[in-house]
């Protein structure tokens, strides 16, 4: 699904008492789609600009470009909306490729998806506060999560079915492995980093303190001061809390804890040694279960359940994209979800670096009419906002309904593309780096 912006807005000037007139939709002629990726950058489209042109493309139409995952090659993983792609290049570089594009009067067709977002990385700043504080975090709302499944085990907890084999088997093999750094703990699973809840610490700390107190005189600084941090982890708001106070008040004393601990740790050598020590015997001996009870005992504590990744058919408990654990839903008719998802595409609409928006996936939302509206809505503002720098929408919309099948989308889009009419135009998928796809355009007029 593509929403298409105007034509540079600086043409139409506001009058004074007069509201302002959005421009006339720009309807694209002819697309060209090219992956953009580490292989084929910002830079690399800039230099074709001429090559389009020379081809009759009157707009190019790029793959999502947001920040993705590290060695995501299509860019449909987005773990960041508010940031460009680092591996495709600079926002000088987009900068270059839009004024190129420009130069020989090609618009920007940018692919998004407002429907999901990649979790298999640390890179996912909201789902790592999720994993971290559960229905606690402030990005709980953003992702589609039941928080009160039937599974008892999963009651306030969020299944990550990213293990290789049975849960007990990969604890007792020595796979799993808590760190410490700045102030934090981590658990690793091979590539993947997951962070430890700050209400848990004390399962750590108390351990390592053990070793320390008998050197250490009752009023000795160091001492008090992490018994003063441990006091302050037993007064943290549990992970389950959803009162927006205590959520509030979560957030800023667990950060407080982990700035406390990480200057307690970079002073005191003795304290260092002795995590090091904890660490390593809570990571258990493998070929003796019973060294994993307390790192299982830890686990059982977090916001998150690990399990087999065979499981997720029948425990999953947040929706994903058809059934790809790593690829989660999010709740984008939220306005605040929409807002955070949305805030740098816009700027690129009213930059005028973007001339329209294909949507990726519209029929996976909750309301697909009523998100092409809010963003026609955001849209509209934005330019009423920025009178010198923004324009009207029309849509193209790219639906999964066989060709005689009207879309429920079509009422608030103005065109379809793509996979509902491939099939009577070509039998070769859409390509890949750099090339060219079959889709057609049939523009729908916008109401």
């Amino acid at each position: 699904m593509t929403i298409l912006a105007a034509e540079s807005p600086t043409q139409v000037a506001p009058q004074a008492g007069v509201p302002p007139v959005l421009p006339p939709t720009r309807i694209p002629r002819a697309t060209y789609r090219v992956q953009l990726n580490r292989h084929f950058r910002f830079q690399d489209a800039r230099r074709l600009a001429n090559y389009w042109r020379d081809l009759g493309i009157s707009d190019l139409y790029t793959s999502p470009y947001l920040k993705a995952s590290a060695d995501s090659t299509h860019g449909y993983d987005v773990t960041d909306h508010g940031q460009l792609n680092p591996a495709i290049g600079s926002a000088d570089d987009e900068a270059a490729m839009a004024a190129a594009l420009r130069r020989h009067d090609l618009g920007q067709v940018l692919d998004i998806v407002p429907n999901h977002m990649g979790i298999a990385e640390a890179a996912n700043r909201w789902w790592m506060d999720i994993l971290e504080n559960g229905p606690a975090s402030p990005h709980a709302s953003f992702f589609d999560i039941s928080w009160d499944a039937p599974h008892a085990a999963l009651h306030n907890r969020v299944l990550l079915p990213i293990l290789g084999d049975q849960y007990g088997a990969v604890l007792e093999s020595g796979e799993l492995r808590l760190t410490y750094a700045d102030g934090a703990f981590f658990l690793h699973y091979y590539d993947t980093l997951l962070p430890i809840t700050p209400n848990t610490y004390d399962l750590i700390l108390e351990q390592a303190l053990e070793r320390l107190a008998p050197d250490l005189s009752a009023n000795d600084e160091q001492l008090v001061e992490l018994q003063s941090i441990l006091t302050a982890i037993s007064h943290l708001p549990p992970t389950s809390v959803t009162d927006p106070a205590r959520m509030a008040e979560r957030e800023r004393e667990k950060e407080v804890v982990k700035r406390r601990l990480a200057a307690v740790t970079a002073e005191w050598s003795e304290l260092r040694a002795s995590l090091e020590t904890t660490l390593a015997e809570l990571n258990g001996q493998v070929g003796q279960p019973a060294s994993f009870d307390r790192l299982d005992a830890l686990l059982d504590r977090q916001p998150y359940r690990l399990a087999f990744w065979r499981v997720a058919s029948e425990e999953i408990n947040y929706r994903r994209f058809f059934d790809i654990n790593q690829l989660a839903a999010i709740r984008v008719e939220r306005p605040e979800v929409f807002r955070e998802t949305h805030r740098l595409v816009l700027e690129l609409l009213r930059a005028g670096h973007v001339t329209g928006l294909r949507i990726d996936h519209p029929d996976g939302l909750r309301d697909p009419t009523g998100y092409l509206r809010m963003l026609q809505g955001a849209y509209r503002a934005l330019w009423e906002e920025e009178a010198a720098a923004g324009g009207g929408a029309g849509e193209a919309v790219g639906s999964t309904a066989p060709p005689a099948t009207t879309s429920p989308t079509r009422s608030a889009a103005s065109s379809s593309t793509g996979v509902s009419v491939a099939p009577s135009t070509s039998s070769t998928p859409a390509s890949s780096a750099g090339g060219s796809t079959s889709a057609t355009w049939s523009i729908v007029p916008r109401k």
